[in-house]
């Protein structure tokens, strides 16, 4: 029987990379040859810096096709944070060997600290 368990994951000062080598913040667990499947609830991205900066946030998915935006280029004020999700819920999936990856860059090195907030099924 499957249970459900809420949990957070965070990832500090993330790269500047493009979207395939982007900072991992969260990876679906691998279990095996089970078939897993979690439920973004929330993306908080938080700019620790004076001035603004912008961010992106990318589904690479387990299937190998091209890593998708949710966000690209989002602005953050300098001091604040920026809730990606807004309400929405995003469905995430592996196979239990490949799984779906969400990663974040910033546009300025070390600025922008992410928690990503999920549902799994487990």
């Amino acid at each position: 029987m499957a249970t459900n368990s809420f949990k957070r994951y965070t990832k500090s000062s993330v790269n500047t990379s493009s979207a395939g080598s982007a900072s991992a913040v969260y990876t679906v667990p691998s279990t095996g040859s089970v078939a897993m499947k979690s439920i973004i609830i929330g993306i908080t991205l938080s700019n620790k810096t004076t001035s603004g900066v912008t961010a992106s946030v990318y589904l690479d998915a387990y299937t190998g096709s091209d890593a998708v935006y949710i966000v690209q280029n989002a602005t953050i004020p300098a001091g604040s944070s920026l809730e990606i999700m807004s309400g929405n819920k995003l469905v995430v999936q592996g196979n239990g060997t490949l799984n779906d990856v969400i990663r974040v860059s910033s546009g300025t090195a070390t600025a922008v600290d992410a928690t990503i907030s999920v549902l799994e099924d487990v």
